[in-house]
């Protein structure tokens, strides 16, 4: 079931005169206020036909309206009878009512905060263990919306919904679980939680979808953010490395992701690697990791560059006290760079240098991969 488009209501034809103009938009309002009263009494007063009638109208009203509209329609009175309808035995009432509710907290700061405060959350949470997967992907969507006011965040996480937002991760359709990832990415900026809102179950599915989707996207930016967090979790990090494919997939993600997921991703590496360096700094290497951490060195954002600095020492097999850190080796590149082309041109000289040794490395690295997956091929492979 898809989201309501979010369109501008478009208003009644203008008129050629000023005079005319003001008449019109006030028979327009009052036409408004006399629907809204309507409504109203229909969802406090009316048998349940009637009010699963009026959430649909209401629906239908505010999916195309502007923001001030749906002010009004939350000013109403019309938010406490419909989050009601949401723990009504009858499965259209919950629907009708959750699609009213999920385009009144559209682009309404205001309303969002009305809602969660009327109660909405605990039967939206009951709404995600359905087996019906419509509803329980429109209150994942509710969630999702609701949860993008800061000050609702604190009672969504102490609610119990992410466990079930984890779920939504596996067995959602494609928009459930692109919506299920952003509000858990919602939930987990929520300072005031001390809970954690996640845990290792969450790994697999995540890395699941950070595989199949763009490195570059606004998607993959969300799925790292969490990555980085489960990481610094014992349980995380093992999830993390038994999920197929999974360092390999934050490899790839430091080589063609954006700089917000190329940080998120090389921090989840580090904090790998800095939990048990016997452990992991093998399998990191055996996934060809070394020309990604060197290009992002020159290219990251000052975080993501200081952190594969230190993934890069992490990485060296030589001993500590011996090993050459890569501050250094920047240092050497630009003291050649200076005596070849002056100081005036250093800098862009041994940016270019830095460049092509990644680039060497990065040839060296694939053709060791290739070697690799040579030597694993089976000698007889039966024919079709």
């Amino acid at each position: 079931m898809g989201h309501d488009a979010e369109e501008e209501e478009t208003p009644p034809a203008t008129p050629t005169t000023a005079a005319g103009i003001d008449q019109e938009e006030e028979t327009w309002n009052l036409q408004k206020q006399a629907l809204i009263h309507e409504l109203s009494q229909k969802l406090i007063t009316g048998d349940l036909q009637a009010k699963i009638e009026a959430a649909r109208d209401i629906r239908k009203h505010v999916r195309k309206s502007s923001v001030k509209t749906r002010s009004k329609f939350g000013a109403a009175g019309l938010i406490h009878p419909l989050v009601s309808m949401l723990s009504s035995p009858n499965l259209d009432a919950r629907e009708a009512s959750l699609l009213a509710l999920l385009n009144l907290a559209v682009r309404n700061e205001r309303n969002k905060v009305n809602i969660v405060t009327a109660g909405a959350v605990p039967p939206l949470v009951e709404l995600l263990k359905l087996q019906n997967i419509g509803l329980r992907e429109l209150a994942t969507a509710a969630i999702l919306t609701l949860s993008a006011a800061a000050s609702n965040k604190p009672t969504i996480a102490a609610s119990g919904a992410a466990p079930l937002l984890v779920q939504i991760l596996g067995s959602g359709s494609v928009q459930g679980k692109v919506d299920a990832v952003t509000a858990l990415h919602n939930l987990s900026t929520c300072k005031e939680n001390s809970i954690p809102i996640l845990d290792a179950k969450a790994v697999s599915p995540l890395i699941n979808l950070l595989k199949e989707c763009k490195k570059y996207s606004k998607f993959a930016e969300k799925a790292t953010a969490l990555l980085e967090i489960l990481s610094k979790s014992e349980e995380g990090r093992v999830a993390m490395t038994n999920s197929d494919g999974g360092i390999l997939t934050l490899v790839e993600t430091v080589e063609d992701g954006s700089q917000v997921s190329t940080q998120h991703a090389v921090s989840a590496l580090l904090s790998l690697c800095q939990s048990c360096r016997e452990k992991y700094r093998e399998l990191i290497l055996n996934e060809g990791a070394i020309p990604g951490l060197l290009r992002l060195t020159v290219e990251g954002t000052s975080i993501a560059q200081e952190r594969a600095r230190t993934l890069l020492d992490l990485l060296r097999d030589t001993p500590k006290e011996k090993k050459l850190a890569s501050s250094v080796l920047e240092k050497i590149v630009y003291d050649i760079a200076t005596r070849v082309d002056g100081a005036d041109k250093a800098a862009e000289t041994a940016k270019r240098l830095l460049e092509d040794m990644v680039q060497r490395s990065m040839e060296l690295s694939m053709n060791r991969i290739q070697h690799r997956a040579a030597s694993c091929t089976p000698a007889n492979i039966p024919s079709a």
